[in-house]
C-alpha cells in the first residue's frame, strides 16, 4: 500500500461493478460492464476492472481498462476513465502510477485515457470563456509524468452540458426563442413522441444509416448497432425515443444513462422534407431532457461540439443545432496517451491512420 491507496483487480459480478462505480466522481456509461462486454464481442477488446481502496477500505477510484492486439502490438484504453475525484492530486498520482505500471507489464505500445475533466467552459473570445484551474492543473500533471496529449481523440473532447436540476420552466427559458418555438412546434402539428421497443431497432438502424449517408459521417454495419443498442438496452443503460407523424418514423434519439449523466448518444432523422418541417428532432431533444430529469439524472450531455468554431470543423452543423438549447459549452482535457516505448509509439501513431484508411476503403468497396 502506498500513500494510503491500494490497487485491486475487481473480480465481482457485472452488477456489482456497475454498483461500485455508479456513485464515483466522473461515472460514465462507457465504463460499465455492459459496454466492456459489447466491445469484447464486436472489436476484440478484453476488459480488466481495477479499483483503488483508501486506508479505511472504501473504494475511491476505479477504471475498466480495455486491451486488444493490433497485429503484434498490444494497446490499452480506459474510456472516460479513471473515475475519481480529480481535485485529490495524491490519489490521481497514485492511480496514474499504477496505470503506467500496468502498461509496462502488459508490454503495451500505448495506454489511452480520456476522463471527463473540465479544462475550460464557454465560447473562445467571448465573455462566456472560463478556465478551470483544476482541469489545467490535471493536464499539467499528466504532461509532467510523461503522458502525451493524443492525436487520436476517440471520444468527443468538447460537448454541451445542460443542468437538469433546474425546473422545466427554467430549462425552456434558457433556450433561444427560436429553439423554444421549434421544440413546441411538433406537438401542435401531429408529431408524437414515444419510447422505442426492441421491435423498432431494425427500422431505427436503417434510418441512422440513411442519415449517415446523407450527412457524410462514418457509420458501421447495421449488425453493430443492433447488437449495441439491444445489449445496452437489456442492461438498463440505453433508452430510445421515436418521433412519429401518422405512424411514420420521422426521427429518433438513442440515450445512454448512468450515474448522474444522460448522453444523447445517437440520433437520426428522415430525409422527407415535409416531415422535417415539423421539427421532430427538436421535439425529441426536449422529451429526452424531460425523460432524464424525471428519472433523477443531473446532467444532459449533448455529446459532441467543435474544436474549431468555424465552418471547417466537421461538427459545425451539429453545433448550430445544439447551441440554442441553453447548455454550457464544455472543454474537457481530452485523450492522453502513456507510451512505455517512445519509438514504438511514434511508429504506431504514424502507421495506424494509414491502416484505418485502407480498412475504410476496403469496407466501402465491399
Amino acid at each position: 500500500m502506498r500513500r494510503g491507496y491500494a490497487l485491486e483487480r475487481f473480480e465481482g459480478a457485472d452488477s456489482e461493478w456497475d454498483a461500485t462505480i455508479r456513485d464515483l466522481p466522473c461515472a460514465h456509461p462507457l465504463q460499465t460492464a455492459a459496454w466492456g462486454d459489447f466491445k469484447r464481442r464486436r472489436a476484440g477488446w478484453r476488459p480488466e476492472k481495477l479499483v483503488w481502496r483508501a486506508a479505511d477500505g472504501a473504494i475511491c477510484a476505479a477504471a475498466m481498462v480495455l486491451m486488444r492486439q493490433v497485429g503484434v502490438l498490444r494497446v490499452l484504453y480506459a474510456p472516460k476513465a479513471p473515475l475519481l475525484d480529480y481535485t485529490n492530486h495524491a490519489l490521481l498520482e497514485q492511480v496514474l502510477s499504477d496505470l503506467e505500471d500496468l502498461a509496462r507489464r502488459r508490454r503495451a505500445v500505448q495506454l489511452k485515457i480520456d476522463p471527463d475533466v473540465v479544462q475550460h467552459t464557454g465560447l473562445p473570445g467571448t465573455a462566456t470563456w472560463r478556465d478551470d484551474p483544476n482541469g489545467i492543473a490535471v493536464a499539467e500533471l499528466l504532461r509532467k509524468r510523461g503522458w502525451r496529449f493524443s492525436a487520436e481523440q476517440v471520444q468527443f473532447k468538447n460537448t454541451i452540458l445542460i443542468d437538469l436540476t433546474q425546473s422545466e420552466e427554467a430549462l425552456l427559458a434558457a433556450m433561444t426563442q427560436s429553439k423554444r418555438r421549434k421544440v413546441r412546434y411538433g406537438a401542435r402539428h401531429g408529431v408524437q413522441v414515444r419510447a422505442a421497443t426492441h421491435d423498432d431497432l431494425p427500422a431505427m438502424v436503417a434510418l441512422y444509416l440513411e442519415t449517415g449517408r446523407r450527412n457524410n459521417f462514418l457509420t458501421r454495419p447495421a449488425e453493430y448497432y443492433l447488437d449495441e443498442w439491444r445489449s445496452l438496452g437489456e442492461a438498463g443503460l440505453l433508452h430510445a425515443l421515436i418521433a412519429e407523424v401518422n405512424g411514420r418514423m420521422a426521427a429518433h434519439v438513442v440515450l445512454l444513462a448512468f450515474g448522474k449523466k444522460c448522453l444523447y448518444f445517437n440520433g437520426a432523422s428522415t430525409s422527407d422534407n415535409e416531415l422535417r418541417k415539423l421539427m421532430p428532432a427538436d421535439a425529441l431533444q426536449w422529451e429526452a431532457m424531460r425523460w432524464a430529469k424525471a428519472r433523477g439524472f443531473a446532467i444532459y450531455d449533448l455529446w459532441g461540439a467543435p474544436t474549431r468554431f468555424d465552418e471547417s470543423d466537421p461538427l459545425w452543423k451539429v453545433w448550430l443545432f445544439k447551441r440554442d438549447y441553453g447548455g454550457t459549452l464544455t472543454w474537457h482535457i481530452g485523450a492522453w496517451d502513456f507510451a512505455p516505448n517512445a519509438l514504438l509509439y511514434w511508429l504506431y501513431m504514424r502507421g495506424m491512420p494509414r491502416l484505418r484508411a485502407w480498412r475504410r476503403r476496403l469496407s466501402a468497396a465491399r
